[in-house]
């Protein structure tokens, strides 16, 4: 049989009497200390809250259920510090745990991990001891949480690329929550192209404990760039518990390496262009200036000279001749 302790609530509020937010107190020294909080679908929640009671606190327990209500039921019971409590909703099992699980330090404060929309609404506190009369139910006020839409957005990473030369992507996801993993999807498109799944080694889903509570979670993409990925858009996704989605989309920018294209496609030969020591026959220096001049953006009116220096390194008859002028 539950027993409720009926008291006068007093009518003034303190602001941070407990270090931070509202202080709500009813007589004979019990009060409560918490803020509204508002979150995003498919993260956490973390309700900082405090309390203050006659007598030592053994259980903790939450109610959700509207705000006319003096007193939440049994039934509207979201979380209970009482393991061998059978009470708690099956929609909030799992899903809410405090941050100090030492009950007798009067810390009331929980996290409330993969929200939901339908998690908005007025939540109750109530404390319990070892003695039959030692139940109290904070009445005097009830906390405030509003779910909105997801709109944080994924971070991308991305270094400086080259031509060649591999490199790792990193996608952290936002919030940090101590819930379930998100999924990773990585994907690139080129100009005027559907999205599709990008070669490379895609790792999974990456956990870092920040605190007893708190993780990050990341994926990382390592592949070796080539000309043909300049200026293409790459997108991670990141999909939450409940259907929530939230991405962000970056354009690459691969720096061309002249040397890497024609050492792998031609072997080296002993010219140097444009003060740089290449791999190059006729053939792959017209390729290079093609690719060159191919990421500059030429008005069709506009004149573009390209100058190349030749410098001969090898004096073998085979390469005496370039280019024989009439």
């Amino acid at each position: 049989m539950l027993v409720f302790i009926w008291l006068t609530v007093s009518l003034s509020t303190n602001k941070g009497a407990l270090g931070w937010g509202e202080q709500y107190c009813q007589h004979l020294g019990y009060c409560v200390n918490f803020e509204n909080i508002t979150a995003e679908a498919g993260l956490c929640a973390v309700i900082p809250c405090s309390f203050t009671s006659r007598f030592e606190p053994k259980y903790i327990i939450w109610y959700k259920c509207e705000y006319h209500k003096e007193i939440c039921r049994v039934s509207d019971t979201v979380f209970n510090s009482n393991k061998r409590s059978s009470n708690v909703q099956s929609g909030f099992k799992g899903r809410v745990s405090l941050l100090e699980p030492d009950v007798t330090q009067k810390n009331c404060s929980i996290i409330i991990n993969d929200l939901r929309v339908s998690d908005s609404g007025y939540y109750q506190l109530r404390v319990e001891g070892e003695g039959e009369k030692d139940k109290f139910t904070f009445t005097v006020a009830k906390l405030l949480l509003s779910v909105t839409d997801l709109n944080q957005k994924a971070e991308l990473k991305i270094p400086p690329l080259t031509d060649g030369q591999q490199v790792t992507l990193t996608c952290t996801a936002p919030g940090f929550c101590s819930g379930s993993p998100p999924k990773f999807t990585w994907m690139w498109r080129r100009k005027a192209e559907n999205s599709s799944h990008i070669p490379g080694n895609i790792t999974a889903s990456t956990t870092e404990n920040l605190t007893a509570v708190a993780q990050s979670h990341s994926s990382t993409l390592t592949f070796k760039p080539s000309v043909e990925n300049h200026n293409t858009d790459i997108t991670c996704k990141v999909s939450f518990i409940g259907g929530k989605t939230t991405e962000e989309t970056a354009t690459l920018n691969v720096n061309f390496n002249p040397v890497n294209h024609c050492d792998s496609a031609y072997g080296a030969l002993p010219w140097v262009v444009a003060g740089v020591s290449l791999g190059v026959n006729v053939l792959c220096m017209i390729q290079i200036l093609v690719l060159w001049n191919s990421r500059r953006k030429i008005k069709p009116a506009e004149v573009d000279p390209t100058y190349v220096s030749l410098q001969k390194l090898d004096t073998s008859p085979e390469y005496d001749v370039i280019v024989q002028r009439r």
